[in-house]
């Protein structure tokens, strides 16, 4: 076990990144300027935590199940929160969540792309969770705000006739697309612009470069697939509007 004084550089470290965090969003006028930095520490400690408790249930299939479990518990309730934090939205969050991610880990596993097994499940699995929750805040947030931004329009289409449906199918179709442009940005652009920590934790790991890019390019795929799923199940749950949107926080 490592002692606290070999991680004292990275404690400076990241403290250092985190005032220079703060101080730029307060220089800035920039509200909310401590978040990043609280978001920095809550994760630090649960990292440790899940630290602690991986050691011990990596290599059994029931723990990591229940492992998988409660983080998309917690994606979904995030996620959720940002949208507005109804129950009704929590069951169109979870269920395109569930969507994008049951499907895409079975092909992944079904076709053999990578080894079922409680390791790898938990590993892809965690990534495509993650993923599946900024991607479903993303795609949710655009098409509220959209909507509340071009309510005129939406009430024009509505008075012509259309279906509440309808009356979005343009701004639902272009929320999708914005929620999807980080992802396949860091698609296009891996290996030129960024490393994935998949793909270097692998290569340190002590597996090749390409086996590691093997596991990563998997991965990259069944984010967008998860993404893409999940997008468009969740705009489509909550585009029937009849009422302008209240503005989300």
């Amino acid at each position: 076990m490592p002692s606290l004084i070999a991680f004292a550089p990275t404690l400076v470290g990241v403290a250092v990144l985190m005032a220079a965090t703060i101080g730029v969003l307060a220089l800035s006028g920039v509200p909310g300027r401590f978040a990043p930095a609280l978001a920095i520490l809550r994760g630090a400690v649960q990292l440790a935590a899940i630290s602690l408790i991986l050691a011990g249930v990596i290599t059994s299939p029931i723990w990591v199940a229940i492992a998988l479990l409660v983080m998309f518990t917690v994606a979904a309730l995030t996620a959720t929160r940002r949208l507005g934090g109804t129950a009704h939205l929590f069951g169109i969050v979870a269920f395109g969540m569930a969507a994008g991610v049951a499907l895409t880990l079975l092909i992944v596993f079904v076709t053999g792309a990578i080894a079922f097994t409680p390791r790898f499940a938990l590993a892809i699995g965690g990534i495509v969770i993650g993923n599946s929750m900024s991607i479903a805040t993303l795609a949710g947030r655009r098409f509220t705000e959209s909507v509340g931004e071009q309510w005129e329009q939406v009430e024009g289409w509505l008075a012509l006739g259309a279906t509440p449906r309808q009356s979005t199918l343009d701004l639902a179709r272009r929320a999708v697309y914005s929620a999807l442009i980080p992802s396949t940005d860091q698609t296009k652009t891996t290996g030129l612009v960024t490393l994935p920590g998949a793909f270097v934790g692998a290569i340190f790991g002590g597996i090749s470069p390409l086996e590691a890019g093997r596991f990563q390019i998997v991965v990259l795929a069944a984010i967008m697939a998860a993404g893409s799923l999940t997008a468009v199940v969740i705009v489509r749950g909550i585009a029937p509007v009849r009422v302008k949107p209240a503005p989300l926080r």
